[in-house]
């Protein structure tokens, strides 16, 4: 069943809903592909084989005997590792998770249940959430299945490399930053943030609650439009969840968009900026000129790329997100203390603040409590206005950019990282090197719209190249509708690493 796991997930739906390939072969196959990739790749932390297998049969005794097929009927899926689920473990890729049993269901995997869709496992991930390279994992580094030298991108690292590697037909990722769309950049994936509250983020294991949000990693556009339709919604159990009709993503899908307006962000475009994917950007605007579009700069100034006198990259984006973020970060994981739930030192201690202060120690990698730290005192009395408030100022500006560019265009066309997969190791000494990784999408998470990384085709040296659309908010089947559009004109479609060859 090797041609199973090359079938998109919506081929897969089609062909187990007509009989013509049964869920139980179809996950078997699967199953068999991670247990040889995984090895190389590393990117899954657990796997459900029995519960998946089970899965799969009721699905074909279902068709056998005539059932209606669900949307997603026998489509093998992957969970980032900070999706709650009542079966298996939810650890963030965290010691201070490492033994957490969720009692309950995240809402996306309730949906994805109800909708046929089988689980095979949860994925590797940043811990907490918080990286750029799937290497602040306390689990294991995860690699990238086009170079395994090379990270996968961050913090969905597993979730793209499950897909890349064709050891799950999608996955499930979050997006803080850009940890959705810069490891589907990395991996030669589709990866879509939808606008904050198009999906609940009830169940998701927050970072920074105004900035989260839920989203596909799939192998091409249509995938991603299936899956979200199935995501999106309201959420009585969220209260951050917008109650908004949900469009048919994949209905809309194929038709095109006569009189697109395409913004090209002239702050993005810079020399800082890595030679083939800015060619990349600049391919990418003449087919949408080639297919009737206006392709119109616009500004975005507060997020503007800047080569400081050291020459590194900075914007101030970066800088308010790494305010707000870490603001968010330091309040959500105050919860983690040892006592409540969460790693509890094996050491005698000799009060509860040593027992909170070892626990937390000891639970926590370097990388959440350098967030951690930045957050409680950017928050802290004396300070708060001077950083907190300030950030909270200029991610409003931000936004104002955005509103006013989309009074121009329909979409923004965009890089979605500086540079294509860097090497394992490249960037770990230097926490500032790694944030600027996702000096691209950033502002979209400040300013709560929706973007979708789209594959570009391969560098000189192999490496997936990718461009980024940002919409305005609630635009998702236009977003798509125009991805779909530049999909299909430029050919870069399900992009196979030459390890699955």
């Amino acid at each position: 069943m090797s041609g199973v796991i090359d079938l998109s997930a919506l081929e897969l739906r089609d062909a187990i809903t007509a009989g013509e390939v049964s869920a139980t072969d179809a996950t078997r196959a699967y199953l068999d592909a991670i247990e040889t990739m995984d090895k190389k790749l590393c990117a899954y932390n657990e796997t459900f084989a029995e519960r998946a297998m089970r899965q799969a049969e009721m699905i074909d005794k279902a068709r056998s005997v005539g059932q209606p097929m669900k949307p997603l009927a026998g489509v093998p899926v992957a969970l980032k590792d900070n999706i709650c689920t009542s079966f298996g473990l939810t650890s963030c890729s965290s010691k201070m998770l490492e033994n957490f049993h969720a009692p309950y269901d995240a809402t996306v995997a309730g949906k994805l249940a109800s909708a046929g869709a089988i689980v095979l496992g949860k994925t590797n991930m940043d811990e907490f959430a918080m990286g750029s390279s799937t290497e602040n994992s306390a689990r294991q580094t995860t690699r990238n299945p086009w170079d395994t030298s090379r990270v996968p991108g961050g913090s969905s690292g597993g979730s793209a490399a499950a897909v890349a590697g064709r050891m799950c037909a999608m996955a499930i990722g979050s997006d803080t930053g850009g940890s959705i769309r810069q490891p589907a950049a990395f991996c030669g994936c589709v990866g879509l943030k939808p606008t904050y509250g198009r999906v609940s983020r009830y169940g998701l294991v927050a970072f920074g609650s105004s900035l989260d949000q839920i989203g596909p990693l799939t192998r091409d556009v249509a995938d991603a439009a299936m899956m979200l339709g199935v995501l999106a919604g309201h959420d009585g159990h969220d209260s951050t969840s917008v109650d908004k009709p949900v469009p048919d993503y994949l209905a809309s899908l194929d038709k095109p968009i006569e009189n697109l307006r395409v913004g090209l962000i002239k702050e993005f475009h810079s020399e800082s900026l890595d030679a083939e994917i800015r060619g990349a950007v600049d391919k990418a605007a003449e087919i949408y000129r080639d297919a009737g579009a206006e392709i119109i700069e616009v500004s975005l100034p507060h997020s503007r790329v800047d080569i400081d006198e050291a020459g590194q990259l900075s914007s101030y984006a970066v800088a308010c997100y790494y305010l707000v973020a870490t603001a968010e970060a330091s309040s959500n994981l105050a919860r983690y203390d040892g006592v409540h739930y969460g790693h509890r030192t094996a050491e005698k201690v000799g009060g509860i603040v040593e027992l909170y202060s070892r626990s937390r120690a000891e639970g926590f990698g370097d990388e959440v409590k350098r967030r951690i730290m930045l957050g409680t005192y950017a928050l802290s009395s004396g300070y708060y206005d001077a950083y907190y408030l300030k950030a909270l100022k200029v991610r409003r500006l931000i936004k104002n950019d955005f509103d006013a560019a989309f009074e121009k265009c329909d979409v923004l066309l965009a890089p979605t990282a500086p540079e294509t997969a860097f090497k394992i190791g490249d960037k770990t000494a230097d926490p500032l090197t790694m944030y600027m990784s996702d000096i691209y999408t950033i502002s979209a998470n400040l300013a709560g719209i929706p973007g979708i990384s789209i594959p570009a085709g391969l560098s000189k040296s192999g490496l997936p190249l990718a461009v980024q659309l940002l919409g305005n908010v609630f635009s998702e089947e236009t977003l798509l509708r125009a991805a779909k559009m530049y999909e299909k004109a430029s050919g870069n479609s399900r992009l196979t690493p030459e390890m699955m060859k």
